[in-house]
């Protein structure tokens, strides 16, 4: 897929990585639309990508999905989705609070699908990118929910993959640890010890060759190679 002049709706462009890749969208010449909850950071991203904002919580489904009508007709189409958002929380299993294990699920896992599922009728002959994470192949000590709600993404992308392949392409992107300061939006918790952060701009580069190459359906991190697009 060629990016110069693609229309594509980024959501969760006011987080680091949804900026990131809304930015380098704007540059390869697409057309966008964002949204995110920050209403602020949205009006300033916005205004620099010359792109139609929403400002939109994931949670709300039915929202999601009104707002994703409009971008389509804001754009006159979509034929690119990209889905960037979500929230951690840390601590053992055992001691999780119930209330922050849905608001995990409701953000990571039913507002990532929610979004998409109101996306693919529009995205005949597109793609679709949603950012998981690396744990849904590698759960964490001190992040089971967390590493099951993304673990639960990603299944539910695999299905959606095989049931739209004539119609959609579906990217999972599975990156690891990154330097974009996640942890400290956490719901609660303090993070566990985690490896050396991967620039983000890794991910922005490797998501760009993703929608780029029309084969690729998944950005995954490699012990041997690293971040790999496949």
């Amino acid at each position: 897929m060629e990016l110069t002049d693609v229309r594509a709706l980024v959501v969760g462009a006011t987080g680091a990585l949804g900026g990131g890749i809304a930015r380098a969208l704007h540059e390869a010449g697409a057309s966008l639309a964002v949204t995110g909850r920050d209403a602020d950071r949205l009006a300033a991203i916005g205004e620099e990508l010359d792109a139609p904002t929403f400002v939109l919580d994931v949670v709300d489904v039915e929202r999601a999905a009104a707002t994703v009508r409009q971008a389509v007709d804001a754009l006159g189409g979509l034929d690119v989705l990209v889905v960037a958002t979500g929230v951690p929380a840390f601590g053992p299993a055992v001691d999780a609070d119930p209330v922050v294990v849905e608001e995990l699920f409701a953000v990571n896992t039913l507002g990532a699908t929610g979004v998409v599922r109101a996306a693919l009728p529009h995205l005949d002959g597109g793609v679709a990118v949603v950012l998981s994470a690396i744990l849904a192949d590698a759960p964490t000590a001190g992040m089971a929910d967390y590493s099951a709600a993304k673990a639960a993404l990603s299944a539910w992308l695999t299905v959606a993959r095989r049931e739209h392949r004539r119609s959609t392409r579906i990217v999972d992107v599975r990156p690891p640890h990154l330097d974009t300061d996640l942890a400290s939006h956490a719901l609660a918790g303090e993070p566990p010890r985690l490896p050396e952060p991967l620039p983000a701009t890794d991910v922005v580069d490797a998501v760009l060759r993703a929608i780029g190459d029309d084969k690729a359906t998944e950005v995954a991190w490699d012990r041997r190679d690293g971040l790999v697009v496949r």
